[in-house]
């Protein structure tokens, strides 16, 4: 499974991220999401486990709640990450990358997972 990350500056912007909101899309998306509230890290305040087509998968959102940390196909995660551009203000910017950071998109408004997947593809 490859780890990728959806974020925005919280410093531009009072708006956060809501567990309940994501409980929500992520639990209408796949049956049987196990939901985790425990505070394990400044990473990983809230946890999301579930199972999709591609395998188990894993969502966590940090304490701040400037985004996602998704280890999960890229899939799975550009769809995450595509809701989640959907529930925030257009004027805050939301930034998709790999764990090792060997891309960085920004995710426009409207933006649908297939057009992310495209432009992580034509990453060089």
């Amino acid at each position: 499974m490859a780890a990728f990350m959806a974020f925005f500056d919280g410093s531009t912007t009072t708006w956060r991220v809501s567990s309940a909101v994501v409980t929500a899309a992520v639990t209408d998306l796949w049956p049987g999401v196990e939901v985790d509230p425990t505070r394990r890290s400044e990473a990983c305040a809230f946890r999301w486990s579930f199972s999709t087509d591609e395998g188990p998968s894993e969502v966590f959102m940090p304490e701040d709640a400037t985004g996602l940390y998704l280890d999960a196909a890229l899939a799975d995660s550009a769809r995450l990450a595509c809701l989640l551009r959907q529930w925030m203000p257009d004027e805050v910017d939301l930034v998709f990358c790999d764990q090792g950071y060997t891309f960085d998109i920004r995710v426009r408004p409207g933006a649908t997972a297939a057009e992310l997947i495209e432009e992580v593809d034509d990453q060089p």
